[in-house]
């Protein structure tokens, strides 16, 4: 294949790894774009592929524009209480295992359902079960 040819297929995967970050958030986001930039191009693929997923994942988030009000008011109406971090908390930042309690996402929420949430410094944050990871900060 040519070089002119895998700049265009890398393109097309690219784009195409964006779109559907936008609707999985940074994880998401990141492993499609790796699967699909692979795909076209190789490995250089990969890695510029889950770049630009996660990149267009995180501005997106997980939940929508349109769900992280109705869902904040569902965490504020419930009157969970903030667990104190003494770290900032941002995406990416890692909570404990112990003292901290982890709740899952209610199913009309469905691009978060595979999360959980959690109150840490006053702040909803949704979080990689596994790993217990911050993956979006609710504001």
């Amino acid at each position: 294949m040519s070089i002119r040819m895998k700049t265009v297929v890398a393109a097309a995967a690219l784009l195409a790894s964006a779109s559907v970050a936008m609707a999985q958030g940074v994880p998401g986001g990141i492993e499609r774009g790796a699967r699909d930039g692979e795909r076209a191009t190789g490995p250089v693929g990969a890695v510029v592929g889950a770049t630009v997923g996660g990149v267009v994942g995180g501005v997106a988030g997980v939940l929508g524009v349109d769900d992280r009000p109705r869902f904040q008011r569902y965490v504020v109406d419930r009157r969970i209480r903030s667990y104190s971090y003494a770290e900032p908390v941002a995406v990416g930042t890692v909570l404990p295992s112990d003292g901290v309690t982890y709740y899952d996402v209610p199913d009309e929420y469905a691009s978060a359902r595979e999360y959980r949430y959690t109150v840490v410094n006053d702040r909803t944050v949704l979080l990689d079960p596994r790993s217990r990871r911050v993956v979006q900060i609710i504001d």
